[in-house]
Parts: C-alpha cells; structure tokens; sequence
C-alpha cells in the first residue's frame, strides 16, 4: 500500500512536470483517466509495463532513474505476510495492517479495550471470542489472536515504530476473561511502557469530559514526506481513511491535548498498579 502511494505520487509529479494530461497519459497504457487517477493515489496496483510506459512519455529514459521506480511497480505487488491470514483478515483491515507496518510513528486512542499491539495472547483470545455475534470455531478464534500476537512484533523490530497509546481508564476496568488473564494484561501494560519506543499514557475517569467525544482513532505517519498522515477510524463493518491535511490537523490536536490532559507515563505505570490491586 505505502509502495504503491510512494510510486504514484512520484509518477504524478512526473506527468505534471511534463504537462501531460492524464487522459493523455491513460491513452499511452491503453487505459482511462480515471485509472491514472487511481494509480497517482496508489489506490490500485501497478504493472511495471505500464510503468515503464509512463516514464518514457514522461521523457526519464536514464535507466538510473527509471530502475528505482520500476522497482516499486514490483514490489508494490508483493503480498504481505498478512495475506496468508486473508481468511480471517476483512479486507478493509488488510490497507490498515500494511500501513500500520510501515508507519515512523503510530499514535492511537482506544476506550473500548486495550490496543491490539498491547495485547497479551490471553486477553485478545478473550476479545475476539466476546466481539462477535456468530459463534466462531476454535481454529478460527487461534487465528484471528495469532495475526493479533504476528503485528506485535512490529513494536519489537529493529526499525520500530515510535509508539503512543492513550487509554481510556474503562478499557483497563473492562473485564476480558478471567481476573488472572486482566491481571496478566494489565502487568504486561506496565512493562511494556518501560520499553524506549513506546509512551503510554491513561485517561483516568476523574477527568471527566475530554475532547475525544467522537472515540477511538489511530495516527498514522510515515518516513517518506511524499506520503500524507493518515487517520484509521474503525467501524462495525468496514473502516474510514482520512489523509485531507486539515482533518488530520483536527485529530492531532484532540490528541495532543489528550496527552496533556492524561497522567504522565510514571503515574499511569503507578495505576496500573492500583488497578491490578483493585481487581
């Protein structure tokens, strides 16, 4: 997914820099207007032939130059390792997955639970298997919890991800499971808090109000300048990508001042300890 922004953003730059227009550049590939539209978003896959095309309308017949970019194109196609879990994977969470692994940094509120990327095996076995109305197999509830336990190791990684989770204090008194599996989840918050690339902090209930009435959202920003912040909203049945610059300026601002409003990473380290007591 971010290959294929990457590439497009490129390609448009390109044509623009050439005056081409797009119906002009569709008619060099045997295609519409609308699909070099899509293409210059990375809203659909690219073949490098018609890549290769693009670029000699666009005059870049260097092969220094050209290599690079049809590079993209191949890899661009590649699957995902979260394709092999495509069975269990809705396909509006699979752009979510791929963006989510490419992000410098990721940062996120959540009230219903805590984050999937910190969640022990026990609690998210417990989540899955309490989030559907259909009764699920075993097999299929180890898989969902399986990819939950793989995109987990992004946060691990040599390259992490700078990470922020702000959490609402009813995702820590939620019961998932049984009180020891909580009280596994809960610990497993607290260390994972020390680890360099990763601030958590928790919105206690007696702040009452805060600005984040509309409800969970994640952040998402990425190394290449070329491609936009992305905010991930999550619904029942599908989910919302807003990359607009002042949608995104809108989020960022309710989180910062959730951030300033929430206990500071010492202090939530502090109640997660009380709540563990509590439980």
């Amino acid at each position: 997914m971010v290959r294929r922004i990457l590439l497009g953003s490129q390609l448009r730059r390109l044509r623009e820099s050439r005056g081409v227009t797009r119906e002009a550049a569709g008619y060099s590939i045997r295609a519409s207007e609308s699909k070099i539209s899509r293409m210059e978003l990375g809203r659909v896959s690219f073949k490098a032939r018609d890549v290769a095309d693009l670029l000699t309308l666009y005059g870049v017949t260097d092969e220094a130059e050209r290599e690079p970019l049809l590079n993209l194109a191949r890899e661009s196609s590649i699957a995902g390792w979260w394709h092999s879990y495509s069975d269990v994977l809705p396909a509006w969470f699979q752009t979510y997955v791929g963006l989510e692994g490419a992000a410098a940094e990721i940062h996120t509120y959540e009230v219903q639970f805590v984050h999937g990327l910190l969640q022990t095996e026990g609690y998210a076995h417990a989540v899955v298997a309490s989030g559907h109305k259909t009764r699920m197999s075993e097999e299929e509830i180890d898989r969902r919890v399986a990819l939950r336990m793989e995109r987990q190791k992004l946060l691990l990684g040599e390259n992490a991800p700078q990470f922020r989770c702000v959490l609402d204090e009813a995702a820590l008194r939620r019961p998932f499971g049984s009180r020891a599996i909580m009280d596994a989840q809960l610990r497993h918050l607290a260390e994972f808090s020390e680890r360099p690339n990763v601030t958590l902090q928790v919105v206690p209930f007696e702040l009452g109000g805060h600005p984040a009435e509309s409800g969970a959202f994640t952040l998402l920003r990425f190394p290449e300048p070329e491609i936009p912040d992305v905010v991930y909203l999550e619904q029942l049945t599908g989910s919302l990508y807003l990359d607009k610059a002042e949608d995104v300026a809108q989020y960022a601002q309710v989180l910062d001042r959730l951030v300033e409003s929430s206990l500071s990473p010492a202090r939530t380290r502090d109640h997660l300890h009380k709540v563990r007591q509590l439980a």
